[in-house]
């Protein structure tokens, strides 16, 4: 009998190989990537050819290199179970309003479908996405981005040419600012006109590039957006909703510059010292309980 992967804390390739939906064995390797999480398995997906030279190396000028496995997608293979199809289309809905806002400028792409996952004797919908790779540095929202982090971040990025470095690093940052700026304004119209959010607050969601284009790469994550005084929680129990604002007014702070949160409708409701103190509690009781 077939376990059902959305219970499995991980998965591996020859998981990915069993799936009823997956031609097997293909020609791609399937690797775990850093951001599987709570709500999702993300595997790699990676030609066979190149995990094979990560795997083995590379002869070249007497020397052995292993040259690191670039993915051509990303996998993802959702937890949630849905009790219909119209459930589960909704959770598409919310996706499809999130790209209309933000676009592939500001956002990885991706294709979303509904598969019939055979397991336990049975067959039920699984959500899937398979969404383009962005190759790019984690743009922290609890994290401050002044000119010298930011310079920090394009140094990983740039090939070892120091003159190179020092010529492009003040236009890069300006470049940066002026996308960041875009990407929150954009977020804040989704939020006025559709009343959601995307998860902005996990680690790891929002990944700067080399072009330094901010983009959104947890793209099912969506919340609700109400102004009334109930604190709204994910299907985890966390306050992501809250959080992801938060985590906006962070980044306007950094990347635009200090202004005063009650001259915004969205902040001024988000950041209610007295909400934040109890989302803040919430917060704290729910990384609680991850961790007994």
């Amino acid at each position: 009998m077939i376990e059902d992967l959305r219970d499995k804390p991980s998965l591996r390739h020859n998981d990915i190989l069993k799936l009823n939906f997956i031609r097997s064995p293909g020609g791609y390797f399937y690797r775990r990537h850093y951001r599987a999480g709570l709500r999702s398995h993300i595997m790699e997906v990676l030609k066979w050819r190149d995990w094979e030279q990560e795997e083995k190396g590379v002869v070249k000028d007497m020397l052995t290199w292993f040259p690191k496995a670039r993915p051509i997608k990303m996998l993802s293979l959702f937890r949630s179970r849905f009790r219909s199809r119209d459930e589960a289309e909704e959770e598409l809905r919310r996706v499809k309003v999130i790209v209309s806002y933000l676009g592939p400028s500001l956002l990885a792409t991706s294709e979303e479908f509904l598969v019939s996952y055979q397991v336990l004797g049975q067959m039920e919908i699984l959500l899937c996405g398979l969404q383009e790779y962005v190759d790019g540095e984690i743009l922290d929202p609890w994290t401050r981005f002044d000119n010298d982090h930011l310079a920090f971040l394009f140094t990983r990025m740039e090939p070892d040419n120091q003159q190179e470095r020092v010529t492009h690093t003040d236009q890069w940052i300006k470049a940066v600012r002026k996308k960041a700026k875009n990407f929150i304004e954009k977020n804040k119209e989704m939020i006025l006109g559709a009343n959601l959010v995307p998860d902005l607050a996990g680690i790891g969601n929002l990944l700067l590039t080399r072009n330094g284009d901010i983009k959104l790469v947890d793209i099912n994550n969506v919340s609700n957006v109400s102004f009334g005084t109930t604190i709204q929680l994910d299907d985890r129990g966390y306050p992501v909703c809250d959080k992801s604002i938060e985590a906006l007014f962070r980044l306007e702070q950094d990347f635009v510059g200090p202004s005063n949160y009650s001259e915004s409708d969205i902040y001024r409701t988000f950041l209610d010292p007295q909400r934040m103190k109890e989302v803040n509690a919430i917060q704290d009781a729910f990384h609680q309980a991850m961790t007994t």
